[in-house]
């Protein structure tokens, strides 16, 4: 038996300028949602958040939202 907890679970970096490219971002960005994926999240429960500063950097979280109880 194992106990489900509900907390959402995330996974984030922050890069500054130059540290990072679209591409090495989309890359990036892939492989937390395939973490997330194998760890047993569904597709529609997984989010992603972007934001770009106005020097040049970017942030990235992504989210899998659990059900508030499994199951759902």
């Amino acid at each position: 038996m194992t106990l489900y907890q509900p907390e959402p679970v995330e996974i984030s970096t922050r890069m500054r300028p130059g540290e990072w490219t679209e591409e090495s971002l989309s890359a990036l960005v892939v492989s937390y949602w395939d973490k997330l994926l194998r760890m047993g999240a569904a597709v529609s429960a997984i989010e992603v958040v972007t934001e770009r500063d106005e020097g040049g950097g970017v942030s990235v979280v992504v989210t899998w939202i659990k059900a508030p109880v499994t199951g759902q």
